[in-house]
């Protein structure tokens, strides 16, 4: 543990932030980090009083500060953790960060499965960190959950994360490509979530070097047009899913309408286009028959 004078914080704050960069990356590193929350800091702002106490000194979290303005590294790969709704996650260079958008998964889940104490079978196809899985899991305790990924190695941060999230048992891990590992659960699907790579690929090219040069490309590119992996997924939904069952797809922020007719021409009813906090079509649902 670490004292610092409130004074002496924020001119080292001050002194960080002059060298570059913004104020909520460096405040995510405080609390990754040094253990003090953005609300602890906000309340030694208003006063400039008193101690702050950090898991780590100041020398160490600047020079992780500086690693990050340097190189471009994400501080979550430089603390090998995130904050995602409620869950403080273990993230690698082998999984995607996740991101706020993808928090409204949660809540279409909830508006569409309103009655917690009914019991459903649910899966995320391509899980990587498991925020989605978890988070389900952990909101809706009746349920079981089935979370996939391509890679073993991704599986196991997810798996990790689960089990430090929670002392439940009601989400299994399985390895392989899209549905495969769910070959015993077809037609018995409630509830299909997948947040797939849908990055066009002459967008990729352009992301910034933060995302393009550490994120998992497998995680990201989704084919020239971004729908390669939707429509594989989409076209064996019904295969898998329960009469009357959801699926829930994040995409592109400008396909909302394409992977909506996809859906469409695969036989789902009850199909919209929601959107994100940005106001742009993010997420398409369905129902199958």
């Amino acid at each position: 543990m670490s004292e610092v004078s409130a004074k002496e914080y924020f001119l080292w704050e001050k002194k960080q932030l002059l060298k570059g960069g913004d104020k909520h990356s460096l405040s995510l590193l405080l609390e990754l980090k040094g253990g003090i929350s953005h609300n602890e800091l906000t309340l030694k702002r208003l006063t400039l009083e008193g101690s702050l106490y950090l898991q780590e000194n100041l020398d160490f979290i600047e020079s992780i500060w500086e690693n990050h303005l340097n190189n471009s590294v994400p501080i979550q790969y430089l603390c090998g953790f995130c904050f995602w709704r409620n869950l403080k996650l273990i993230v690698s260079e082998k999984v995607l960060i996740p991101r706020p958008e993808t928090e409204l998964i949660i809540e279409i889940v909830n508006k569409l499965f309103k009655e917690k104490s009914q019991k459903s079978l649910f899966a995320e196809l391509g899980t990587g960190s498991g925020a989605i899985s978890i988070a389900i899991a952990l909101g809706h305790p009746l349920w079981e959950g089935i979370a996939t990924d391509i890679d073993k190695n991704v599986l196991d941060v997810a798996e990790l994360n689960f089990k430090n999230c929670s002392n439940q048992s009601n989400l299994k891990f399985f390895c392989g490509n899209w549905w495969n590992p769910l070959e015993p659960f077809k037609g018995k699907l409630d509830l299909v979530i997948s947040n797939p790579p849908y990055i066009p690929k002459n967008t990729y090219q352009n992301l910034p070097k933060e995302v393009k040069n550490f994120e998992p490309k497998i995680a990201l590119l989704g084919g020239d047009d971004g729908l390669d992996h939707i429509r594989e997924i989409i076209h064996l939904a019904p295969l898998y899913l329960k009469e009357k069952g959801w699926m829930i797809i994040e995409n592109h922020f400008d396909h909302g309408e394409k992977v909506r007719q996809i859906y469409i021409d695969n036989g789902f009813k009850s199909v919209e286009v929601l959107n994100d906090f940005s106001g742009v079509g993010r997420f398409t649902i369905g129902r199958y028959k």
